[in-house]
């Protein structure tokens, strides 16, 4: 699989998807790869950093749609995502507000 295409959708990928396709392949680096990519999307303006949450929630999406296929690489796949989008931006989108809280969009 592509994680570079799934990340960037249909756009050019971002300079940041190099090092999470980077964790992705190799599962044993991403704990020391979590600095340089929060540190490279702090520098993000507010359009890619959209593009990358983006990214992130295409991926977990992925996995669980293809998660029958390889389900040792799904987990991979969706725990390297909604660790950064939890880093990056607090939550998970598809999770919605913590509980308790509303959720609101737009």
């Amino acid at each position: 699989m592509n994680y570079a295409e799934i990340l960037a959708g249909r756009e050019d990928p971002l300079p940041v998807c190099a090092r999470i396709v980077q964790a992705l392949e190799n599962f044993e680096e991403f704990p020391f790869l979590l600095e340089s990519v929060y540190r490279e999307a702090s520098e993000l303006d507010d359009d890619d950093l959209d593009r990358l949450r983006f990214g992130l929630v295409r991926l977990q999406v992925y996995a669980d749609i293809h998660r029958y296929e390889n389900m040792e690489a799904a987990q991979q796949m969706k725990y390297v995502a909604s660790v950064l989008e939890r880093i990056l931006f607090g939550r998970l989108l598809l999770e919605g507000e913590e509980a308790g809280g509303k959720q609101q969009c737009c």
